[in-house]
This record gives structure tokens, C-alpha cells and sequence, in this order.
């Protein structure tokens, strides 16, 4: 665990305030859910909250199924993260930051699809081979949860209107279970 420097009291409603700094580090916005651990030692840890977490084994068979039927990489993420990829080198983009040219796309919660001659959107933070083909955010209950993305490498030619179909398809799925 690493050590801030930073003290913050606990006010009379038991609340305590998380310093901006460290909200901007771990992208903590107004209204996300933090869950609560507590250790041994008296220890209080807070992490953010991913709903989508409980389904990354089902999101991972997902990927691997649009994998094999649409020859592309797949991948889903939630709000932060990749939490699930099939078809590119797991390494380079599971659990790695979303871009913030991702964040941008899922906050406009429609779908996007790469066209030839536009500028190549990275997933990941910090990735330059993977790039975005198809974004198709996941709504549940009006809130955004995450995205499938249908990914392509730098050489790979721009996706077409079933792999669009296939990740608007999946995300809605993936929107429904949410609910559920």
C-alpha cells in the first residue's frame, strides 16, 4: 500500500472527504460507487466499484465468440478498464486504462465505427496498436456501465455494418444482464 501524506478527519455524519488529487488519479467522478473492505489491522480500503466485474468471465466468453465469428480482436470494458479481451495479445490490453478518447465515445453513449481517413482512436491509455473499429457503449437503466469494442491493429482494414450490428447486438445484452 502506498502512503499519501494526506490526513483527513472523519466529520460528525461519519463522512470523509477523498482529496481531488487522488479522485483525478483513480478517476473517481460524482456518484460512483466505492466499496468498502475492512482488514484485521484496522485497515479501511476504498475501491472503486465495477458492476461490470461480476460479469468479466461471461464478458470473456463473449469476446472469444465475436472473435472467432467476426475475425476481429473483441473486447469489453467498463468505465476505467478492459475487463475482458479475445483475438489480441491479452497482455497489451486487458485490465490497462481505456484511452480518453474511449472515455469520450462511451460518455456520448452511441455508437461509433471507424471510417477510412480518420484519425486511428486507441483503446487503451498509452496503446498505439490496437485501435478502435467499433464502440458500442452499454447502457443500464439509462447509466453507462462500459463498451464493446471490436478492435483492429494498424494494418487491419475498417469494419463493416455486421460487426456494427454484432456489437450494438452484444451490448444491449450486456445492458440487459446488468439489469437483472
Amino acid at each position: 500500500m502506498k502512503a499519501t501524506g494526506i490526513v483527513r478527519r472523519i466529520d460528525d455524519l461519519g463522512r470523509v472527504v477523498i482529496p481531488k488529487e487522488i479522485r483525478r488519479t483513480l478517476r473517481i467522478r460524482d456518484g460512483d460507487p466505492l466499496e468498502i473492505y475492512t482488514e484485521k489491522d484496522g485497515e479501511v480500503i476504498f475501491k472503486k466499484y465495477s458492476p461490470m466485474g461480476d460479469l468479466q468471465e461471461f464478458a470473456a466468453q463473449i469476446c472469444d465468440s465475436i472473435g472467432k465469428n467476426a475475425g476481429h480482436a473483441a473486447a469489453v470494458c467498463d468505465r476505467d478498464s478492459i475487463i475482458a479481451v479475445s483475438g489480441a495479445p491479452k497482455r497489451e490490453l486487458l485490465d490497462k486504462r481505456n484511452s480518453p478518447e474511449l472515455e469520450q465515445i462511451m460518455e456520448q453513449r452511441r455508437l461509433y465505427c471507424h471510417r477510412q481517413g480518420d484519425a486511428l482512436l486507441p483503446a487503451v491509455d498509452g496503446g498505439e496498436k490496437w485501435h478502435i473499429g467499433v464502440a458500442a457503449p452499454i447502457l443500464s437503466e439509462g447509466d453507462l456501465m462500459g463498451c464493446v469494442l471490436i478492435l483492429l491493429s494498424d494494418s487491419e482494414a475498417q469494419v463493416g455494418e455486421a460487426e456494427q450490428k454484432l456489437a450494438q447486438t452484444v451490448s444491449g445484452f450486456l445492458g440487459r444482464q446488468m439489469e437483472a
